[in-house]
């Protein structure tokens, strides 16, 4: 009876060990699966990431270049202007106001724009950018037609705005080709 005792024992110890076996293979081809699974997942978002990285380059490249020619980073013209008494806070959106005003004058042709429309609309300044404490740049379209302006401005001691016309350019329409 004692033998019978210890190979029963010992053939439910094997099958035991056989399934324990088993068992832990298949939880350990499953995360084998799943790590190279995530190594794939890794290796796809690592690339990703890289094409991220290359574009926020390109995109900080570009604002550096935007920003090359903006008042507020051009610290001898915002010291020209304050030492003028001028407040670059102040005097930047008074001064896109009194060019986005002149969109709005009581005659037909702007005050600033050489161009006459050539829709039902008015030639109308669109975009401004104050380059430095003398030059703006300007975008203006009539709504089909459009175009470029580089102005001169200078504040008097009143505090008041005179803008001068440097250059204009209007593109050229594209005649659809038939």
């Amino acid at each position: 009876m004692k033998k019978h005792l210890f190979m029963y024992l010992f053939l439910f110890t094997l099958l035991f060990v056989v399934f324990q076996y088993v068992n832990s293979k298949k939880i350990l081809e499953g995360y084998e699966e799943k790590i190279t699974t995530y190594k794939a997942k890794i290796d796809v978002l690592d690339g990703e990431l890289q094409e991220q990285q290359k574009t926020l380059e390109v995109l900080n490249d570009q604002v550096f270049n935007l920003s090359q020619f903006t008042l507020e980073d051009s610290d001898p013209a915002m010291s020209y202007l304050e030492d003028q008494g001028h407040r670059i806070t102040e005097l930047v959106p008074f001064i896109k106001d009194q060019l986005h005003d002149m969109n709005f004058a009581e005659r037909d042709e702007h005050p600033i724009i050489p161009y006459a429309p050539m829709t039902d609309g008015k030639m109308m300044i669109d975009a401004i950018r104050i380059l430095n404490h003398k030059w703006i740049i300007a975008n203006f379209s009539d709504g089909k037609h459009w175009g470029e302006l580089l102005i001169s401005y200078e504040i008097d001691e009143d505090k008041k705005l005179d803008f001068e016309l440097i250059k204009s350019f209007l593109y050229p329409i594209e005649i659809p080709a038939n």
